[in-house]
């Protein structure tokens, strides 16, 4: 049997391996084997009975835990069998806390282990309560916020609804002894940095490589940015490309608003913001970025996330306060969710990366070609990306019947001023549909 998540083969007894039964200990429980090469085939161990009485006494004098040891024996050759069983309570190697992954011992350290001290103690980090501060001090616009939201999404009723500040916070599970939990601050309160540095959003436009045009902040509680922070983005940051089928106006943005929504309010909610450090939404022509700090449950990959998997909050009061607004569903089916709405859109699905302490989702947008090739637009006919009946292309129209016409022509022929005509020129020639070839008198225009 090969090394895995539960069993560890080792030749011969050493202290270090103290640090391996702590991690089994803070983990799921698991065996060691004394005396096996990393096959698990038995090669013996010669002092086997002094280790039956060392090992046991060492991981109680050091880890504080009871641990079975065992002698076993095959083709007369001894080895030693070590049962760790799963501990309810933090276990420390001399103040390190180790945790089994997958076949490896894991060294846990900053936000890691915040999130296992608090898992083990039976607290979530948006769980802890916060002292001074009372419902009163909470905002008034993000309470008018939830209930308008979790009103339209059917989560909650009127009837739910109509109650105080006070009983809504109480049935949302956000009081601990009679105070408010850090999630409550986080939800509700119009400064939630006062208490929480770094809890706001950032999003920039970027031009080549650093180049930054210009950027925003969102700041507020939770509720304020996520009622804001998706149409700031597309409102100032993404710019819809416009076609036309006919006389039919068609407006395309280069994301799906579906997905980019559900990637941010998945960084609102599983952001680790004991880290400090604001989500960040860097927007490129080619590329937008979405990331946050987070705490990844142990053993998860990005190949984790892109299968279908239970939902795993790490800030579950935060969750079910955005579930309960109907921002969010409680199924873990949010990137199923994003892979879907870009592939409707006919964009790539999203790319994951998890580096130590964050996790970054990359959006690839549409290009204006992609837009009117999906939408069948015909790209060698100006005339069918040119509004209905408009000066544009009536301008375009009477070129193409005469195209030495002038410009003083066109406005006699079409009732318009010369000023007019000149205007609509310009913006044909911008647009590169038309071009000018010779003189004014006596050259001709050509299509581009």
């Amino acid at each position: 049997m090969a090394e895995n998540q539960n069993i560890e083969w080792k030749e011969s007894w050493r202290d270090e391996y103290l640090k391996w039964i702590c991690g089994f200990g803070n983990a799921q429980g698991g065996k060691i084997y004394i005396g096996t090469d990393d096959n698990g085939v038995v090669i013996g161990v010669p002092d086997s009975k002094k280790l039956l009485e060392d090992i046991p006494n060492k991981v109680r004098d050091i880890l504080g835990i009871i641990v079975d040891v065992n002698l076993l024996t095959q083709d007369g050759k001894d080895y030693i069998e070590i049962c760790v069983n799963p501990s309810s309570y933090p276990v420390n190697y001399k103040g390190e806390y180790h945790y089994r992954s997958g076949s490896t011992k894991q060294l846990l350290r900053g936000a890691a282990l915040t999130e296992f001290l608090l898992s083990k103690t039976g607290y979530k980090w948006d769980a802890v309560p916060v002292d001074g501060i009372t419902v009163e001090d909470l905002d008034k616009e993000s309470f008018d916020i939830f209930r308008r939201e979790a009103l339209r999404s059917g989560r909650m009723t009127e009837e739910d609804l109509n109650m105080s500040n006070g009983q809504l916070l109480d049935s949302l599970g956000l009081f601990e002894q009679g105070r408010l939990k850090r999630a409550a601050i986080l939800l509700f309160h119009r400064n939630p940095e006062k208490w929480v540095t770094g809890a706001y959003i950032k999003i920039g436009y970027f031009g080549e490589g650093s180049d930054l045009r210009y950027q925003d902040e969102i700041h507020g509680s939770l509720f304020i940015q996520a009622d804001r922070v998706i149409e700031l983005i597309y409102l100032k940051y993404m710019k819809a490309m416009i076609s036309y089928d006919n006389v039919t106006r068609i407006e395309t943005y280069p994301l799906p608003k579906a997905a980019v929504r559900e990637a941010v309010y998945n960084a609102i909610i599983h952001a680790n913001y004991a880290a400090l450090v604001p989500i960040q939404i860097r927007i490129h022509e080619d590329a937008v970025y979405i990331s946050n700090d987070c705490v990844f449950p142990v053993g998860w990959t990005v190949e984790t996330l892109m299968e279908r998997h239970r939902s795993q909050p790490y800030n579950p009061n935060i969750a079910n306060g955005f579930f309960r607004a109907g921002y969010v569903e409680t199924w873990g089916r949010g990137i199923e969710k994003i892979c879907e709405a870009c592939k409707k859109h006919g964009v790539p699905l999203p790319e994951y990366k998890i580096h130590l302490e964050d996790i970054m989702v990359r959006f690839t947008p549409l290009r204006q070609s992609e837009v009117l090739k999906d939408q069948n637009v015909l790209l060698n006919d100006p005339l069918n990306v040119l509004l209905g009946d408009s000066l544009e292309k009536i301008v375009l129209e009477a070129i193409r019947e005469n195209s030495h016409i002038t410009q003083a022509q066109l406005a006699s022929k079409l009732n318009h001023s010369e000023r007019q005509i000149r205007r609509i020129i310009k913006e044909l020639r911008e647009k590169g549909i038309i071009e000018r070839i010779g003189s004014r008198k006596s050259g001709q225009w050509i299509e581009k």
